[in-house]
């Protein structure tokens, strides 16, 4: 299977233009580039699924080029309510900063990261007008999906101008690069299209486009910090645990399709843990092969193996395997409840809403239902103190089965 098959296969190309980008993907060397505004200190799973498709392509021996939007960024492409709120310079700056590092991570180095900033802060709005606004025109505009979308409620000029920015880097990266592909998610379809038309007006040249679906969640919600559902690749925003919990629990009918866009697994490969996931769906073989991939492309092996470890803790109840660091990556987003003297543990169930009522407590108790630091206290005169503390900082109360709660000696 050659480079195009596999990515039809994987269902990464959804846009295309070029009648021939085909024959460029198999058999020539392309210099490609993909771009992102730095909205926030991180890119999330979103970005990522562009982001292995970017290194898809770079496997095959194309090359690199990933933009970060520090000119369209101060703009903002037209979202399909309102208008993006303004970041400021400086704030931007340290976005680039932050995504330039993560990405150059990712990548192992190999990758040129440039900054639309650089081209676009010495031209002034008369050259701009004149060498791009010239070549496209106001229909052409008003009839791309992302603009008309907002005609009813209102958009910027600022906005409506967003498109021919990066048509504009479209040409740029031609003329000094030789870039002569762009990918991107299918919501940047009517921004991509301007910028293959801005070059064949104003250079004669034809160059080449496609895009990828956007990856939805299992409620049909693109992935993405607007949504309020993102995974950030930051490890101090999104821990590897954090992200191994949610991969390990993807919907069963998604997880292949997870398995070709964000893994580079072999076609055989993946279609072995479909057969498996759909034999043996309790094995759960295909979210654990997205996990594994995943996390270990962009935390490490051992990230994903401390990942694993944590899960496997939790769920076996040996809590006490865990370090401070580890309980509050399992723990994190949860408020822990102080404990500042020994207490009687009954007494410390109800004060902290673990159990409604020292009746209840002393049920729950009895009936091997309440673990401390994952092992049963049926002792109702038990007293907690310093000395079972965990690194001599947390206690872990489960409820039940799944039903946890964290306390901090202070």
């Amino acid at each position: 299977m050659n480079l195009y098959e596999d990515l039809k296969w994987r269902g990464l190309i959804k846009d295309v233009a070029g009648e021939d980008l085909e024959d460029k993907l198999n058999n020539d060397t392309i210099t490609f580039y993909w771009g992102t505004d730095p909205t926030a200190d991180s890119l999330h799973i979103g970005h990522y699924s562009s982001l292995v498709t970017a290194k898809r392509l770079a496997k095959a021996g194309h090359n690199p080029i990933l933009l970060v939007g520090g000119a369209t960024g101060l703009i903002g492409d037209p979202r399909p309510t309102a208008e993006r709120e303004i970041i400021s310079k400086e704030k931007l700056d340290g976005y680039f900063n932050s995504i330039k590092n993560q990405v150059s991570d990712i990548f192992d180095g190999n990758v040129e990261i440039v900054n639309n900033y650089d081209w676009f802060k010495d031209i002034s709005l008369i050259d701009f007008l004149r060498d791009v606004g010239k070549y496209i025109n106001i229909n052409y505009m008003l009839n791309k999906d992302i603009i008309s979308r907002r005609l009813e409620t209102g958009i910027t000029f600022a906005e409506f101008t967003y498109t021919l920015m990066q048509g504009y880097d479209y040409l740029y990266l031609n003329e000094t690069k030789g870039v002569s592909l762009q990918c991107a998610g299918s919501d940047q379809w009517g921004n991509i299209t301007t910028g293959v038309e801005l070059v064949r007006k104003k250079l004669d040249k034809q160059v080449y486009a496609f895009t990828m679906p956007l990856i939805l969640d299992k409620y049909g919600n693109k992935f993405g910090k607007s949504e309020g559902n993102a995974l950030w690749l930051d490890r101090s925003k999104t821990s590897s645990y954090e992200l191994y919990q949610y991969l390990i629990n993807s919907d069963d009918e998604m997880v292949i399709d997870y398995l070709k866009v964000f893994t580079f697994l072999s076609k055989e490969e993946i279609e072995q843990l479909e057969k498996s996931n759909k034999e043996n769906p309790h094995l759960r073989e295909a979210h654990k092969a997205l996990a594994r991939e995943i996390i270990t492309d962009l935390h490490g092996e051992e990230a994903y193996n401390e990942a694993v470890k944590i899960s496997e803790s939790l769920f076996s109840g040996n809590i006490k395997d865990l370090t401070v660091e580890q309980i509050e990556d399992a723990f994190k987003g949860i408020e822990p409840f102080k404990i500042n003297k020994d207490t009687l543990l009954v007494d410390l169930l109800v004060e902290n809403k673990v159990c409604s009522s020292k009746r209840e407590a002393r049920e729950f108790m009895s009936n091997n239902s309440i673990s401390l630091n994952g092992e049963k206290v049926t002792d109702l005169d038990f007293q907690v103190t310093k000395s079972v503390l965990i690194g001599q900082k947390y206690i872990v109360i489960r409820r039940g089965k799944k039903k946890y709660f964290i306390g901090i000696y202070e």
